[in-house]
């Protein structure tokens, strides 16, 4: 005598088992596709759109502006000729840095690094060398209640008291620029006469200049405000100025 019964609990223990491999074969089918539809973006994920100074907050302040101390380009570009010299492009750098932000933010009253070396030469002895300061350090982000490390945060304190008239709370430091080439842009001619045929045609690549920005409270030691200002360009200084000019956006 066949036992109904029996059968049925069987059935009733066995079917969740053979029906958990149906349904995970069956989930692992939905994942894949699901994975194959959604589109993979390539390389390095989108930046942080870059911030604008807070030139509210110091308006009618002197802030000084530090010396910067680093400059360098992706080889793939060959720049090297451009700013491989660092002691020029250094000095160039800092001459668009200055000259822009005086123009485009004159509520601020900027004190630029040349400001900083006379006030060192003042004070022999005292004040450090402007152009000797590790500020490139600040170039990556220390989190949210970031400190200026020693002797840094003390040289910057001296630099302040000691330029200007009384000097100010904050300063300005470009922590570096960072050259890298443009993802997905292409070569462009230089603006000129075409070239003769037989020399090819003589291309420039397409830079994003990164320039890393900081403010400082000299009192505290504390970054208040970080921001990596970027511009595209076919040579340093063209990207370099648009990078300077995102900070203050909403003019030419």
């Amino acid at each position: 005598m066949k036992n109904h019964g029996a059968d049925t609990i069987l059935r009733a223990v066995t079917n969740p088992l053979k029906n958990k491999y149906l349904v995970r074969g069956a989930w692992c089918l939905v994942v894949s596709a699901l994975l194959a539809a959604c589109p993979h973006k390539a390389g390095a994920p989108t930046p942080e759109p870059t911030v604008p100074l807070p030139t509210a907050g110091i308006a009618a302040q002197q802030v000084a502006i530090t010396p910067l101390t680093l400059v360098v380009a992706e080889d793939s570009l060959g720049w090297q000729v451009l700013v491989g010299e660092r002691r020029t492009a250094l000095a160039r750098a800092d001459s668009v840095i200055g000259s822009l932000l005086k123009e485009r933010a004159p509520e601020v009253t900027w004190l630029l690094p040349d400001d900083l070396r006379r006030a060192a030469r003042r004070a022999p002895g005292i004040a450090p060398d402007p152009d000797q300061m590790g500020t490139a350090i600040l170039l990556r982000g220390g989190g949210r209640e970031e400190m200026v490390p020693d002797p840094l945060r003390n040289e910057l304190r001296t630099l302040a008291a000691l330029v200007g008239a009384g000097g100010g709370r904050f300063m300005l430091v470009p922590a570096g620029v960072v050259y890298r080439r443009s993802a997905g842009q292409v070569a462009r001619r230089p603006v000129g006469p075409p070239p003769l045929p037989s020399a090819g045609p003589p291309v420039r690549p397409i830079a994003t200049a990164e320039l890393t920005v900081v403010m400082v409270d000299v009192r505290t030691g504390r970054v208040g405000f970080r921001t990596v200002a970027r511009g595209e360009g076919d040579d340093p200084w063209t990207a370099l100025t648009r990078a300077v000019k995102s900070l203050t956006p909403g003019l030419p």
